[in-house]
């Protein structure tokens, strides 16, 4: 009998460690550097001041978001990396206790004794450290921690996000910038939750109105810090 065609499916939970890196990154660069130009506009600030805010904000954000990911996702490897030591050495030192520990996990998982010893067996047999790492200790390729990944797609991202007020500041002069900014980023973040949404497998109107809300308030405080003590310059 013919085997059957195989496939591969493209499941969301691929696409985490970069979505959540990318989408994480321009929110925060487009969304942080639009208060903070808004928030100097309204205090009375030149257009250069202005500008030099967006500038500013866009690489040190970028700069921080990478170092902050990379930190943060240097932890989780190192946690990862002494789980799988601590694994390999429990099956070199006591194997058959090891085998009994994966057993249970395919009998909680709904087989029989017997099926469970079976599938433990041959899975031991073929690679005991990746069976164990994959089911005991739920790491897998798909979710594995990658700092380096993390800290480029972060700062790229945030470096994007920003550059959307940044050029709309640069675009309009001097013009009602603060409302050209308030008016394009908001309409940019509800694209970008959206688009985030829909990669990810949610729901895409949700998304574009939780981060369009939240936008819209970040925007309003920092204006009125920026009213409530700016200076003419």
């Amino acid at each position: 009998m013919a085997r059957p065609p195989s496939h591969s499916e493209a499941h969301m939970i691929t696409r985490l460690g970069w979505l959540r890196a990318a989408v994480l990154g321009a929110n925060d660069g487009l969304l942080s550097t639009a208060s903070l130009m808004i928030g100097v506009a309204t205090a009375e600030a030149n257009y250069h001041a202005i500008v030099l805010a967006g500038i500013a904000g866009l690489v040190a954000g970028a700069m921080s978001m990478a170092a902050g990911e990379y930190v943060s996702v240097s932890s989780q490897a190192d946690s990862e990396a002494a789980d799988i030591a601590r694994e390999r050495r429990e099956l070199r030192d006591d194997r058959e206790s090891e085998l009994g520990e994966l057993t249970s996990i395919y009998i909680k998982r709904g087989l029989d004794n017997a099926l469970a010893r079976r599938v433990a067996e041959q899975l031991m047999a073929h690679d005991a450290l990746e069976a164990h790492t994959r089911d005991e200790l739920g790491i897998s390729d798909a979710i594995a921690a990658r700092p380096v990944e993390a800290a480029l797609t972060s700062a790229a991202s945030f470096a994007i996000g920003a550059a959307v007020p940044f050029l709309t500041a640069l675009l309009m002069a001097s013009r009602n910038v603060a409302v050209g900014i308030a008016v394009v980023s908001l309409v940019s973040l509800a694209v970008l939750g959206a688009v985030g949404a829909k990669a990810g497998g949610a729901t895409m109107v949700k998304a574009a109105i939780r981060v369009t809300f939240w936008g819209a308030f970040a925007m309003a405080v920092t204006a009125g810090i920026g009213m409530l003590f700016g200076t003419r310059v």
